[in-house]
């Protein structure tokens, strides 16, 4: 995993980089604005109260839908240093506002003119979806005390990559905050389902609160700061050669 250098467009840089010790929070959330005016009310909100705490934010990168909301409104309050993105080249097209008659059907998305750091913060282009969530892991890992992962609303990538962040918390690669923003109930079957696989036998009872939930903004925070780490978790060395 390597953490960011900071500059459009580039790829991951040496794992010898200095890693930064400012609080990170690391976003999962859809590049959809969801049916709902709640849930980018929702990310403007979280966004404030990350600024209130200082914290950094690190995210999939996208200008549009909920992704775009939270970062542009931390990158208003804070500026662009507090704000890293990070996307694949293939979803530049996708997650990124751009002109279309410079990056029409077929056509090469040139990053120079999708990528608004002074609006959306640093971003990174990497080349595959991996790297994009190792590089995430990475800067909340680094990071100094306070920092972690939250999951705003959002569908099969924003869940695929909070599951992955709870696996990795059951299995010791990391010990930090997973929160879940049930902005009106969305994460209430994910919450059920945790439920009902304590009850089924799959998941331990001790691993049950890896995942913490939280309504409001200001409940997400609150989280962050008082999360305890599960007692099932796994004790497995990661680092050894």
């Amino acid at each position: 995993m390597a953490p960011s250098n900071g500059t459009a467009n580039s790829t991951a840089p040496s794992l010898t980089q200095t890693p930064q010790r400012r609080p990170t929070v690391c976003v999962f959330c859809g590049a959809s604005p969801g049916s709902s005016p709640a849930h980018l009310a929702a990310a403007r909100a979280l966004a404030h109260v990350l600024h209130s705490a200082g914290l950094n934010l690190v995210y999939g990168g996208g200008t549009v839908g909920i992704m775009g909301e939270v970062a542009k409104t931390l990158v208003s309050l804070s500026g662009p240093q507090a704000v890293h993105g990070i996307i694949p080249k293939a979803l530049l097209r996708y997650e990124r506002s751009y002109i279309e008659d410079d990056a029409g059907e077929g056509k090469e998305v040139d990053p120079r003119k999708t990528i608004d750091e002074k609006t959306f913060g640093r971003t990174t282009v990497v080349m595959d979806m991996h790297t994009r969530k190792q590089m995430m892991a990475k800067e909340v890992m680094e990071g100094g005390a306070g920092g972690g992962f939250v999951s705003l609303s959002g569908g099969y990538g924003t869940l695929e990559e909070t599951m992955e962040m709870v696996t990795w918390n059951q299995l010791g690669i990391h010990a930090h905050p997973v929160v879940l923003f049930n902005v009106d109930g969305y994460w209430e079957p994910i919450l059920q389902w945790v439920r009902s696989s304590v009850g089924a036998g799959f998941i331990a009872e001790n691993n049950a609160g890896i995942m913490v939930e939280a309504k409001t903004a200001e409940e997400v925070l609150e989280r962050l700061q008082n999360y305890r780490t599960a007692e099932g978790r796994f004790k497995l060395q990661w680092n050894e050669k």
